[in-house]
């Protein structure tokens, strides 16, 4: 059984960092997409962030560039989200998620409904 536990969020002021991570299990595949996505209340779910197993190539939309870096350690199956500079607007729930689809891996797509492994979630919230 695929499982992905999510950790490492929490409270924090504008300006500041957090760093999530997201340890996989039961996962045997050898050619992956990994992403991060959000929601904030009210609103649908963003990709926020894809990395392929490909090359390790990468992949954020405009809104976080700059100020989150996706990672992948291998020896301890887990990715990580490192968030720099926290805006408000960035409070949601994150959610990592993982996808076997050659098009999500080739193409570092970021449609949810391309991630068949989906980790429960962490609590991220930026005050201002």
């Amino acid at each position: 059984e695929v499982q992905l536990v999510e950790s490492g969020g929490g409270l924090v002021q504008a300006g500041g960092s957090l760093r999530l991570s997201c340890v996989i299990s039961g996962f045997t595949f050898d050619e992956y997409a990994l992403g991060w996505f959000r929601q904030a209340p009210g609103k649908g779910r963003e990709g926020v962030s894809v990395l392929s197993s490909d090359d390790g190539s990468t992949y954020y939309p405009p809104s976080v560039t700059g100020r989150f870096t996706i990672s992948f350690d291998n020896a301890k199956n887990t990715v990580y989200l490192q968030m720099n500079n926290l805006e408000p607007n960035d409070t949601a729930v994150y959610y990592c998620a993982a996808s076997t689809n050659p098009l999500s891996r080739l193409w570092l797509d970021l449609r949810d409904t391309e991630y068949a492994y989906w980790g429960q979630g962490t609590q991220v919230t930026v005050s201002s």
